[in-house]
This record gives C-alpha cells, sequence and structure tokens, in this order.
C-alpha cells in the first residue's frame, strides 16, 4: 500500500493483565506513554486489568490514575487468571483498536508503533511473534515448542507459532472476540477463529524487567495449552467417544 491508503492513526486501548506487578506498573506506564506520544497517538487509555495483589499493585496503578485519567484499573473480588484478566480488560476497551501486552515488560511497549504501522495498513489483527525467547528456562521453551507442535498439527484454525497475547486487534476484532464469552479464552486460538486480516511483526523477547511472575508460568502455560487442544480441535471429543464405547 502506498501512503495515501493508510488509514488513520487509530485511537488506542492497551489492556495489561497483572497479578502482583508492582515492580513494574510504573515502567509499564511511562514506556506506554512515551511510545503513544512518539507515534502522534493522543486519545488513549491505558486498562490494567487486576487479579487481587497483596504487593501494593492496585494502590500504584491508583496514584498513577489520579495523575493521568487516562489510566484505568479492572479489580476483581477473586483471582480470575490471566485469559480472563485479558479477556475483561477487552470487553472494557472503547478505543478503535487494542493492543493486549503482559505487565512483565517482555513484550516491549515499543513495538507498538509497528503494531500500528500494520493497522494503518489494513489489517485487523498484528500479532507480535517471537524471534528469541530471552530469560525462560530450557523446560519453559520445551513445553512451549510441544505446545504449538501439538496445537498445530490438531487445530482447525492457524495458530501461528511463538506467539503470546501481544497483539494489536481492530474494534471489531475485539467485539466478536468478547461475544464468543469464553472467560477462559485462549486468545491466541480466539482471534484467529474470529477471522480478519493478519499479519505478524517479528521481535526480540527480552528477559522480565523487573521482580518474578507471580502468575505459575509452567502451569499456567499448559494450562492455557490444553484449552487451546480442547477448545480448537475436535479431536478429543472423539477420543473420549470412542473410549466411552471400548
Amino acid at each position: 500500500m502506498t501512503d495515501t491508503t493508510l488509514r488513520p492513526i487509530p485511537s488506542i486501548s492497551i489492556v495489561v493483565p497483572a497479578y502482583n506487578e508492582i515492580d513494574n506498573v510504573a515502567n509499564v506506564c511511562s514506556r506506554v506513554s512515551e511510545v503513544l506520544t512518539s507515534a502522534g497517538i493522543a486519545d488513549w487509555e491505558l486498562i490494567f486489568s487486576v487479579d487481587p495483589s497483596t504487593d501494593g499493585t492496585e494502590e500504584a496503578i491508583r496514584e498513577l490514575a489520579d495523575e493521568e485519567p487516562r489510566i484505568k484499573l479492572i479489580r476483581f473480588s477473586r483471582k480470575v487468571g490471566q485469559p480472563a484478566a485479558t479477556i475483561a480488560g477487552m470487553a472494557a476497551s472503547t478505543k478503535d483498536a487494542c493492543v493486549v501486552i503482559d505487565c512483565d515488560l517482555q513484550d516491549p511497549p515499543e513495538l507498538i508503533t509497528d503494531l500500528v504501522m500494520g493497522y494503518r495498513e489494513g489489517y485487523d489483527v498484528v500479532y507480535a511473534q517471537r524471534r528469541t525467547r530471552e530469560g525462560e528456562t530450557a523446560i519453559k521453551r520445551a513445553v512451549a515448542s510441544l505446545g504449538y507442535t501439538v496445537i498445530g498439527k490438531i487445530s482447525e484454525v492457524d495458530i501461528p507459532k511463538n506467539t503470546g497475547d501481544f497483539r494489536l486487534m481492530s474494534r471489531r476484532v475485539v467485539n466478536e472476540v468478547v461475544a464468543l464469552g469464553e472467560s477462559h479464552g485462549f486468545l491466541k486460538g480466539l482471534v484467529p477463529y474470529v477471522g480478519f486480516p493478519t499479519i505478524g511483526v517479528q521481535y526480540d523477547r527480552a528477559a522480565r524487567e523487573a521482580g518474578d511472575s507471580k502468575y505459575n508460568r509452567f502451569w499456567g502455560s499448559l494450562l492455557i495449552g490444553l484449552n487451546g487442544v480442547i477448545g480448537f480441535s475436535r479431536y478429543p471429543l472423539q477420543v473420549i467417544s470412542i473410549a466411552g464405547f471400548v
């Protein structure tokens, strides 16, 4: 496409699921704000979707929101987990496009500029695809590799390898995903399931910026992967049905 066919610069919702991330919330706010300002985006909102935390995460976000009204907080009455928190943040978003990004800053906010350019070129989904995965254990990488291989073999939607939830979605994609009502949604599968023009942007994933992950990365990744296998393939149900007749 030429510059004359680019979409206008969109308003942006940034959704950040978080749990006990007091060491990172201020850095997330400052880096996201700097990126959006440099991209010429003034109409934005930063939505922290927070499981009940014990380290002062919520209080820190409220203090930041007092200074910057575009920062918002969703706080759950109980721990719902990262996938559900992500969907809830998307449901609360109001802008032309929505970016989901983790709070640990392994996914660089600076890549949002490239995601927005993909949107302006006409794509409704612009996902970030990892070239490298710094700071992850060999077990975590092995589980991820096995999961992508299994899902790729049996899934009935195209789920790109080495992707997480870090992506930009247009408003119509967000609306369709939220309308599915998947509170424990496997976002990597739900987004391609609803369709729409898609492109990837490659990047190198850094180590966690500060602190340790409070979500269980091994079991959390395994459970999310199982959601993908069960939710986007008919084979598990077929195996159960066959087993019932044995």
